[in-house]
C-alpha cells in the first residue's frame, strides 16, 4: 500500500508520519507533502525522530505537487487545515481519509514539554501505523478500508 501524508506546511506531522511508517512496516510506503510547504524540516521532528531510532536521512518539506505521479492508494491528512483543502484532481482515485494530529512543534515551554508533545505525537502515530499495516494485510474493499481508517483516526 502507498500512502501519502499531508499537511499544510509538511515539517512535522506528516514528516513524522512519512518516517515511522517507512520504519516500522514493509507492506506500507510512505511519502508526506505539503500544500504549502514550508521549505524544511522542523529541526525537534529530526531530533525525536532519531532520539527514538528512526532514519531521518532524505526527509524533506515539498509540494504535494511532487506527487503526481506517485499514485498513492491512500492519502491521509493529518491536520485540520489541510483536511478542508481540495486535494489536487491527481488523487481522484486515492481513498482519502483524516487522522488529526496536535502539532508538537507548536508547544510552548521548556524543553520537557516539548519533548511530551512529540513523543505523545509520536506514539499515537506509531498505534495508527500498526493499525494500519494490519489493515493493508487484509485486502479490504475500499469502503470497509476507508471506514476502519476513519475509525483509527478518530482515536
Amino acid at each position: 500500500m502507498k500512502v501519502l501524508y499531508i499537511c499544510t506546511h509538511n515539517r512535522c506531522r506528516s514528516i513524522l508520519c512519512e518516517a515511522i511508517t517507512n520504519a516500522s512496516h514493509g507492506n506500507v510506503e510512505a511519502r508526506s507533502a505539503g500544500s504549502q510547504p514550508e521549505g524544511e524540516v522542523h529541526p525537534l521532528s529530526l531530533k525525536y525522530l532519531a532520539e527514538r531510532g528512526y532514519n531521518t536521512q532524505g526527509l524533506r518539506s515539498q509540494s504535494w505537487d511532487d506527487f503526481e505521479d506517485y499514485s498513492a492508494d491512500l492519502v491521509v491528512t493529518v491536520c485540520d487545515s489541510a483536511a478542508g483543502e481540495s486535494c489536487p484532481v491527481y488523487f481522484g482515485q486515492s481513498l482519502k481519509v483524516h487522522w488529526g494530529l496536535e502539532d508538537p512543534s507548536k508547544v510552548e515551554g521548556d524543553d520537557t514539554a516539548k519533548a511530551a508533545a512529540f513523543n505523545q505525537t509520536m506514539n499515537i502515530i506509531e498505534q495508527r501505523v500498526s493499525a494500519l499495516a494490519e489493515l493493508a494485510e487484509q485486502n479490504l474493499d475500499k469502503a470497509a478500508l476507508k471506514q476502519a481508517l476513519a475509525t483509527l483516526g478518530a482515536q
